[in-house]
């Protein structure tokens, strides 16, 4: 499986274009936004590839991971967006009340407005989901309340967001982190997921098998 991935937004997340067949897919945490002037590099990114958005996922809330939903609503209308259930507060009318509370305490005040007003879920993942036909959902807290992966049993890769990283995981010490529930969903991927599936995270390199990352 061809997974692309683009580095944008103010922490360069990795923000994936997941191909879903007859020219169409689904967009993984877009971070491009226009504070840090790289929604025109996702765009030529996305045509050059000669794909349709059909959805966009969301791993978790965090203002890094959705600063581009304003931004793909407005060239996609009607695009739907998946999210938990428990980081579903992180967006919407009120988000920028919700994520300044974090802006603020990291000193990022600025960035505030690019993720206030952000647009509402229109579904929301939850444990054992099926999406796109071969897609599972993965609740794995820790990091976020609301934090989950994506696996693909089939295509032996595992979108997994914030939670894992190669040889380490996710911070716990954000607000709805814990550490307690971190150590529980490691150990559920330990156990669900094969040791040769390739990882996707939300950060830095990407494409390891998660028998070296864990």
């Amino acid at each position: 499986m061809d997974i692309h991935c683009i580095q944008t937004g103010i922490f360069r997340v990795n923000t994936y274009i997941v191909p879903i067949g007859d020219g169409k897919c689904f967009i993984v945490d877009p971070a491009a936004c226009r504070f840090t002037r790289d929604t025109e590099k996702f765009s030529a990114y996305l045509d050059s590839l000669g794909l349709t958005p059909s959805a966009i996922v969301l791993t978790h809330g965090h203002f890094d991971h959705v600063s581009g939903l304003k931004f793909l609503r407005e060239k996609n209308p009607d695009i739907p967006i998946y999210i938990h259930k428990e980081d579903s507060p992180m967006i919407g009318v009120n988000s920028g009340e919700v994520q300044g509370r974090g802006l603020e305490a990291m000193g990022y005040e600025v960035f505030i407005p690019s993720v206030s007003e952000l647009p509402e879920a229109t579904d929301f993942l939850s444990d054992g989901k099926i999406i796109f036909d071969q897609w599972k959902v993965l609740h794995t807290p820790g990091h976020t309340r609301g934090s989950c992966c994506l696996y693909n049993e089939k295509e032996g890769v595992l979108i997994s967001g914030d939670t894992l990283f190669y040889r380490t995981w996710g911070r716990t010490d954000f607000e709805g982190g814990s550490e307690v529930q971190m150590v529980h969903s490691l150990s559920r991927i330990r156990e669900n997921v094969s040791s040769n599936t390739l990882v996707y995270p939300g950060h830095d390199y990407f494409g390891f098998e998660l028998k070296e990352g864990m």
